[in-house]
Protein backbone atom coordinates (compact mmCIF):
# COMPACT_ATOMS: atom_id res chain seq x y z
CA UNK A 1 0.00 0.00 0.00
CA UNK A 2 1.54 3.34 -1.01
CA UNK A 3 0.99 6.67 0.71
CA UNK A 4 -1.80 7.66 -1.67
CA UNK A 5 -3.59 4.40 -0.90
CA UNK A 6 -3.03 4.82 2.85
CA UNK A 7 -4.57 8.30 2.81
CA UNK A 8 -7.45 7.18 0.63
CA UNK A 9 -8.15 4.20 2.87
CA UNK A 10 -8.15 6.46 5.90
CA UNK A 11 -10.74 8.79 4.38
CA UNK A 12 -12.93 5.85 3.38
CA UNK A 13 -13.29 4.34 6.85
CA UNK A 14 -16.73 5.11 8.32
CA UNK A 15 -16.94 6.93 11.62
CA UNK A 16 -17.54 4.62 14.57
CA UNK A 17 -20.18 6.06 16.88
CA UNK A 18 -20.15 3.53 19.68
CA UNK A 19 -17.79 3.05 22.59
CA UNK A 20 -16.71 -0.10 24.38
CA UNK A 21 -17.71 -1.04 27.93
CA UNK A 22 -16.51 -3.57 30.47
CA UNK A 23 -20.05 -4.67 31.22
CA UNK A 24 -21.70 -7.15 28.90
CA UNK A 25 -25.26 -5.96 29.59
CA UNK A 26 -26.66 -4.29 26.48
CA UNK A 27 -29.04 -1.41 26.99
CA UNK A 28 -29.88 0.07 23.60
CA UNK A 29 -30.49 -0.88 20.00
CA UNK A 30 -26.92 -0.07 18.97
CA UNK A 31 -25.63 -3.01 21.02
CA UNK A 32 -23.56 -0.67 23.20
CA UNK A 33 -22.97 -1.97 26.71
CA UNK A 34 -24.06 -0.08 29.80
CA UNK A 35 -21.41 1.21 32.23
CA UNK A 36 -20.86 -0.77 35.45
CA UNK A 37 -23.47 0.16 38.03
CA UNK A 38 -20.95 1.00 40.77
CA UNK A 39 -18.61 3.17 38.67
CA UNK A 40 -19.05 6.73 37.40
CA UNK A 41 -18.21 7.01 33.71
CA UNK A 42 -15.86 4.55 32.04
CA UNK A 43 -12.57 4.89 33.94
CA UNK A 44 -9.45 3.26 32.50
CA UNK A 45 -6.37 2.93 34.69
CA UNK A 46 -3.29 3.55 32.54
CA UNK A 47 0.31 2.94 33.64
CA UNK A 48 3.28 4.20 31.61
CA UNK A 49 6.68 2.67 32.39
CA UNK A 50 9.41 4.71 30.67
CA UNK A 51 13.11 3.80 30.70
CA UNK A 52 16.11 3.04 28.55
CA UNK A 53 18.61 0.19 28.40
CA UNK A 54 17.07 -2.03 31.06
CA UNK A 55 17.16 -5.85 30.95
CA UNK A 56 14.03 -7.95 30.65
CA UNK A 57 14.30 -9.24 34.22
CA UNK A 58 14.31 -5.70 35.62
CA UNK A 59 11.18 -4.68 33.71
CA UNK A 60 9.44 -7.89 34.74
CA UNK A 61 10.11 -6.94 38.36
CA UNK A 62 8.76 -3.41 37.81
CA UNK A 63 5.53 -4.76 36.28
CA UNK A 64 5.21 -7.31 39.10
CA UNK A 65 5.38 -4.40 41.55
CA UNK A 66 3.11 -1.98 39.71
CA UNK A 67 0.38 -4.22 38.30
CA UNK A 68 -1.09 -5.28 41.69
CA UNK A 69 -1.71 -1.59 42.46
CA UNK A 70 -4.44 -1.69 39.81
CA UNK A 71 -4.18 -1.21 36.07
CA UNK A 72 -6.16 -1.77 32.89
CA UNK A 73 -3.34 -1.12 30.43
CA UNK A 74 0.45 -0.76 30.75
CA UNK A 75 2.62 0.97 28.15
CA UNK A 76 6.32 0.25 27.55
CA UNK A 77 8.73 2.25 25.31
CA UNK A 78 9.63 1.73 21.66
CA UNK A 79 11.90 -1.29 20.93
CA UNK A 80 13.01 -1.19 24.56
CA UNK A 81 15.12 -4.32 24.11
CA UNK A 82 17.05 -2.71 21.27
CA UNK A 83 17.27 -3.37 17.54
CA UNK A 84 20.25 -5.70 17.38
CA UNK A 85 18.41 -9.00 17.14
CA UNK A 86 14.77 -9.03 15.99
CA UNK A 87 12.49 -11.65 17.54
CA UNK A 88 9.14 -13.20 16.74
CA UNK A 89 5.88 -13.02 18.65
CA UNK A 90 6.93 -16.34 20.19
CA UNK A 91 10.23 -14.90 21.42
CA UNK A 92 11.46 -14.32 24.95
CA UNK A 93 10.14 -10.76 25.31
CA UNK A 94 6.51 -11.35 24.35
CA UNK A 95 6.45 -14.69 26.17
CA UNK A 96 7.57 -13.07 29.44
CA UNK A 97 5.35 -9.99 29.20
CA UNK A 98 2.33 -12.05 28.09
CA UNK A 99 2.66 -14.15 31.25
CA UNK A 100 2.47 -10.96 33.32
CA UNK A 101 -0.58 -9.70 31.40
CA UNK A 102 -2.33 -12.98 32.14
CA UNK A 103 -1.21 -13.13 35.78
CA UNK A 104 -2.33 -9.58 36.58
CA UNK A 105 -5.33 -9.49 34.21
CA UNK A 106 -4.17 -6.35 32.41
CA UNK A 107 -3.54 -5.25 28.85
CA UNK A 108 0.11 -4.47 28.08
CA UNK A 109 1.57 -2.68 25.04
CA UNK A 110 4.97 -4.28 24.50
CA UNK A 111 7.01 -2.91 21.57
CA UNK A 112 9.62 -5.18 19.96
CA UNK A 113 12.02 -5.33 17.03
CA UNK A 114 9.99 -8.01 15.27
CA UNK A 115 10.67 -10.58 12.63
CA UNK A 116 7.86 -11.95 10.49
CA UNK A 117 9.17 -14.32 7.86
CA UNK A 118 11.62 -12.34 5.77
CA UNK A 119 10.34 -9.00 7.08
CA UNK A 120 11.70 -6.93 9.96
CA UNK A 121 9.19 -4.61 11.63
CA UNK A 122 9.16 -2.07 14.43
CA UNK A 123 6.04 -3.29 16.24
CA UNK A 124 3.86 -2.45 19.22
CA UNK A 125 2.19 -5.63 20.45
CA UNK A 126 -1.04 -5.31 22.44
CA UNK A 127 -1.47 -8.22 24.85
CA UNK A 128 -4.90 -8.77 26.38
CA UNK A 129 -5.86 -9.76 29.93
CA UNK A 130 -5.48 -13.44 29.02
CA UNK A 131 -1.93 -12.87 27.78
CA UNK A 132 -2.94 -13.33 24.15
CA UNK A 133 -1.79 -11.14 21.27
CA UNK A 134 -4.84 -8.95 20.64
CA UNK A 135 -3.39 -6.56 18.08
CA UNK A 136 -0.08 -5.72 16.41
CA UNK A 137 0.77 -2.28 15.08
CA UNK A 138 3.75 -2.04 12.72
CA UNK A 139 5.35 1.41 12.55
CA UNK A 140 4.00 3.00 9.40
CA UNK A 141 6.83 5.55 9.13
CA UNK A 142 10.13 4.04 10.35
CA UNK A 143 12.92 6.52 11.08
CA UNK A 144 15.74 6.89 8.52
CA UNK A 145 18.32 4.95 10.54
CA UNK A 146 16.00 1.92 10.65
CA UNK A 147 16.55 1.47 6.92
CA UNK A 148 20.28 1.04 7.60
CA UNK A 149 19.69 -2.04 9.74
CA UNK A 150 20.43 -5.47 8.27
CA UNK A 151 17.77 -6.36 7.25
CA UNK A 152 16.08 -2.94 7.16
CA UNK A 153 12.79 -2.26 8.88
CA UNK A 154 9.77 -2.65 6.59
CA UNK A 155 7.15 0.14 6.82
CA UNK A 156 3.81 -0.92 8.25
CA UNK A 157 0.67 -0.93 6.11
CA UNK A 158 -2.17 -0.44 8.59
CA UNK A 159 -3.15 1.55 11.68
CA UNK A 160 -5.52 -0.89 13.42
CA UNK A 161 -7.78 -0.03 16.35
CA UNK A 162 -8.62 -2.77 18.83
CA UNK A 163 -11.88 -3.10 20.75
CA UNK A 164 -10.65 -3.78 24.28
CA UNK A 165 -13.06 -4.52 27.11
CA UNK A 166 -12.81 -0.88 28.24
CA UNK A 167 -12.83 0.90 24.87
CA UNK A 168 -11.15 1.33 21.51
CA UNK A 169 -7.35 1.41 21.61
CA UNK A 170 -4.92 2.44 18.89
CA UNK A 171 -1.13 2.58 18.77
CA UNK A 172 1.46 4.65 16.92
CA UNK A 173 5.24 4.72 17.29
CA UNK A 174 7.80 7.54 17.50
CA UNK A 175 8.34 9.04 13.99
CA UNK A 176 4.64 8.40 13.22
CA UNK A 177 3.99 11.55 15.24
CA UNK A 178 4.83 13.61 12.16
CA UNK A 179 2.19 12.11 9.87
CA UNK A 180 -1.44 13.19 10.45
CA UNK A 181 -2.84 10.44 8.20
CA UNK A 182 -1.83 7.77 10.74
CA UNK A 183 -3.74 9.52 13.51
CA UNK A 184 -6.79 10.28 11.38
CA UNK A 185 -6.88 6.65 10.30
CA UNK A 186 -7.27 5.65 13.96
CA UNK A 187 -9.77 8.42 14.68
CA UNK A 188 -11.92 7.28 11.76
CA UNK A 189 -12.05 3.83 13.36
CA UNK A 190 -13.38 5.30 16.60
CA UNK A 191 -10.16 5.26 18.63
CA UNK A 192 -10.61 6.60 22.15
CA UNK A 193 -7.14 6.01 23.60
CA UNK A 194 -3.80 6.02 21.75
CA UNK A 195 -0.69 4.49 23.27
CA UNK A 196 2.48 6.00 21.78
CA UNK A 197 5.79 4.24 22.54
CA UNK A 198 8.76 6.28 21.39
CA UNK A 199 12.45 7.07 21.54
CA UNK A 200 11.72 10.78 22.06
CA UNK A 201 9.02 12.92 23.67
CA UNK A 202 7.42 14.82 20.72
CA UNK A 203 5.48 17.17 23.02
CA UNK A 204 3.18 19.56 21.19
CA UNK A 205 3.33 17.48 18.00
CA UNK A 206 1.27 14.88 19.84
CA UNK A 207 -0.86 17.58 21.41
CA UNK A 208 -1.96 18.63 17.93
CA UNK A 209 -3.22 15.09 17.20
CA UNK A 210 -5.19 14.96 20.46
CA UNK A 211 -6.62 18.41 19.71
CA UNK A 212 -7.72 17.57 16.16
CA UNK A 213 -8.83 13.96 16.67
CA UNK A 214 -10.26 14.14 20.21
CA UNK A 215 -8.76 11.01 21.71
CA UNK A 216 -6.54 10.57 24.74
CA UNK A 217 -2.83 10.06 24.06
CA UNK A 218 -0.49 8.39 26.58
CA UNK A 219 3.24 8.10 25.92
CA UNK A 220 6.07 5.87 27.14
CA UNK A 221 9.53 6.85 25.94
CA UNK A 222 13.20 5.95 26.07
CA UNK A 223 13.72 9.45 27.50
CA UNK A 224 12.22 8.29 30.83
CA UNK A 225 9.12 10.44 30.49
CA UNK A 226 5.36 10.27 30.02
CA UNK A 227 2.91 12.81 28.62
CA UNK A 228 -0.88 12.46 28.68
CA UNK A 229 -3.12 14.60 26.48
CA UNK A 230 -6.86 15.05 26.92
CA UNK A 231 -9.60 14.79 24.28
CA UNK A 232 -9.56 18.61 24.34
CA UNK A 233 -5.85 18.66 23.48
CA UNK A 234 -4.91 19.91 26.94
CA UNK A 235 -1.92 18.39 28.73
CA UNK A 236 -3.12 16.35 31.70
CA UNK A 237 0.22 15.03 32.93
CA UNK A 238 3.95 15.27 32.33
CA UNK A 239 6.38 13.25 34.42
CA UNK A 240 10.07 12.49 33.91
CA UNK A 241 12.60 10.53 35.97
CA UNK A 242 16.33 9.97 35.79
CA UNK A 243 15.93 6.19 35.91
CA UNK A 244 12.66 4.26 35.49
CA UNK A 245 9.66 6.57 35.32
CA UNK A 246 6.30 5.11 36.38
CA UNK A 247 3.29 7.32 35.69
CA UNK A 248 -0.31 6.53 36.59
CA UNK A 249 -3.49 8.19 35.42
CA UNK A 250 -7.17 7.25 35.27
CA UNK A 251 -8.98 8.41 32.13
CA UNK A 252 -12.75 8.49 31.69
CA UNK A 253 -13.57 7.23 28.19
CA UNK A 254 -17.22 8.18 28.67
CA UNK A 255 -16.46 11.91 28.58
CA UNK A 256 -17.80 13.35 25.32
CA UNK A 257 -16.69 16.48 23.47
CA UNK A 258 -19.13 18.50 21.34
CA UNK A 259 -19.28 21.62 19.17
CA UNK A 260 -21.87 24.23 20.06
CA UNK A 261 -23.13 24.23 16.47
CA UNK A 262 -26.65 22.74 16.43
CA UNK A 263 -26.12 21.25 19.92
CA UNK A 264 -26.89 24.06 22.35
CA UNK A 265 -30.72 23.66 22.49
CA UNK A 266 -30.31 19.88 22.80
CA UNK A 267 -27.73 20.34 25.55
CA UNK A 268 -30.08 22.66 27.44
CA UNK A 269 -32.88 20.08 27.29
CA UNK A 270 -30.54 17.27 28.35
CA UNK A 271 -29.21 19.18 31.35
CA UNK A 272 -32.70 20.32 32.34
CA UNK A 273 -34.26 16.86 32.19
CA UNK A 274 -31.26 14.72 33.20
CA UNK A 275 -29.20 17.14 35.27
CA UNK A 276 -28.89 14.57 38.03
CA UNK A 277 -27.25 12.15 35.62
CA UNK A 278 -24.94 14.25 33.46
CA UNK A 279 -23.08 17.54 33.75
CA UNK A 280 -21.21 19.96 31.53
CA UNK A 281 -17.69 19.49 32.87
CA UNK A 282 -15.99 22.09 30.73
CA UNK A 283 -16.81 24.81 28.20
CA UNK A 284 -14.11 26.03 25.82
CA UNK A 285 -15.47 29.36 24.69
CA UNK A 286 -12.94 30.26 21.99
CA UNK A 287 -13.22 26.85 20.35
CA UNK A 288 -17.00 26.75 20.85
CA UNK A 289 -16.63 23.26 22.37
CA UNK A 290 -17.97 21.70 25.56
CA UNK A 291 -17.41 18.43 27.43
CA UNK A 292 -20.10 16.30 29.05
CA UNK A 293 -19.54 13.67 31.72
CA UNK A 294 -21.63 11.38 33.90
CA UNK A 295 -22.46 12.37 37.49
CA UNK A 296 -23.53 9.05 38.94
CA UNK A 297 -22.84 5.33 38.52
CA UNK A 298 -24.71 3.37 35.88
CA UNK A 299 -25.07 6.35 33.53
CA UNK A 300 -23.29 6.91 30.22
CA UNK A 301 -23.04 10.61 29.37
CA UNK A 302 -22.24 9.82 25.74
CA UNK A 303 -25.22 7.50 25.39
CA UNK A 304 -27.56 10.03 26.97
CA UNK A 305 -26.23 12.80 24.74
CA UNK A 306 -26.94 10.70 21.65
CA UNK A 307 -30.44 9.95 22.90
CA UNK A 308 -31.02 13.71 23.06
CA UNK A 309 -29.66 14.15 19.54
CA UNK A 310 -26.27 15.67 20.33
CA UNK A 311 -23.57 14.93 17.76
CA UNK A 312 -20.03 14.40 19.01
CA UNK A 313 -17.41 16.80 17.69
CA UNK A 314 -15.41 14.26 15.68
CA UNK A 315 -18.60 12.98 14.02
CA UNK A 316 -19.77 16.52 13.28
CA UNK A 317 -16.50 17.46 11.56
CA UNK A 318 -16.45 14.24 9.53
CA UNK A 319 -20.09 14.61 8.48
CA UNK A 320 -19.51 18.23 7.52
CA UNK A 321 -16.49 17.24 5.43
CA UNK A 322 -18.46 14.56 3.58
CA UNK A 323 -21.47 16.78 2.88
CA UNK A 324 -19.44 19.81 1.81
CA UNK A 325 -17.33 17.58 -0.46
CA UNK A 326 -20.58 16.32 -1.99
CA UNK A 327 -21.73 19.88 -2.66
CA UNK A 328 -18.30 20.67 -4.13
CA UNK A 329 -18.47 17.58 -6.33
CA UNK A 330 -15.09 16.15 -5.32
CA UNK A 331 -13.08 15.38 -2.18
CA UNK A 332 -10.80 18.24 -1.18
CA UNK A 333 -8.54 15.75 0.67
CA UNK A 334 -7.83 13.74 -2.47
CA UNK A 335 -4.25 13.90 -3.69
CA UNK A 336 -4.14 15.44 -7.16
Amino acid sequence: MNRRDFCAAASAIPTVLFAGRRSEAKDDASGESAPPKDVIGRPVRVVSIAFNNKPLDTIVQVIEKEAPRGTDIIALPETWRGQKQPESLDGATITAIAALAKKHRTYIVCPIDRTDGARRLNSAVLLDRAGKVACVYDKVFPYWSEYDLKPPVTPGLEAPVHQADFGRVGMAICFDSNYPEVWKRMADQGAELIIWPSAYSAGTTLQAHALINHFYIVTSTLRHDCIVYDITGEELLYEKSTDINVSRITLDLDRGIYHKDFNVPKRARLLKERGGDVMMEKELDREAWFVLKAKRPGVSARQLARQYGLEELRDYINRSRREIDTMRGWKFSEIK
